[in-house]
């Protein structure tokens, strides 16, 4: 698969839950992210090329939001390294600004160093 991503992915020291907010189904941990995108770690494959209304739960810590809520679109889903596990990718379509400034502080506050 060719790379398609214009900003580099930050791997999380935290994995939060991300959910369905149509359905309220939890569909899997965030695995990495930016300012983007980002990919979460599921049990099930998740379908591609569909638009999605996503909410990520924030760790317990001084944000000014417990959630994150937005749209975002599926843009791949591969078998995970364990194959008991799928990773998806996905894309924001549309994201507050205030929630792209956590966005921005989870990166740095839980952001592997690279």
């Amino acid at each position: 698969m060719d790379e398609r991503r214009r900003l580099n992915r930050r791997h999380m020291l935290f994995y939060s839950r991300v959910y369905d907010r149509k359905t309220g189904i939890f569909l899997g941990y965030l695995g990495n992210m930016n300012e983007g995108g980002m990919m979460i770690i599921s049990e099930t494959p998740i379908e591609i090329n569909l638009d999605f209304l996503l909410r990520i739960d924030l760790p317990d810590e001084n944000y000014t939001q417990s959630v994150i809520d937005f749209e975002a679109k599926s843009v791949w889903c591969n078998e995970d390294i364990d194959p008991n596990f799928f990773n998806t990718g996905f894309q924001f379509l549309s994201i507050s600004g205030e929630s792209k400034e956590i966005i921005a502080q989870i990166i740095d506050d839980y952001g592997f160093r690279e």
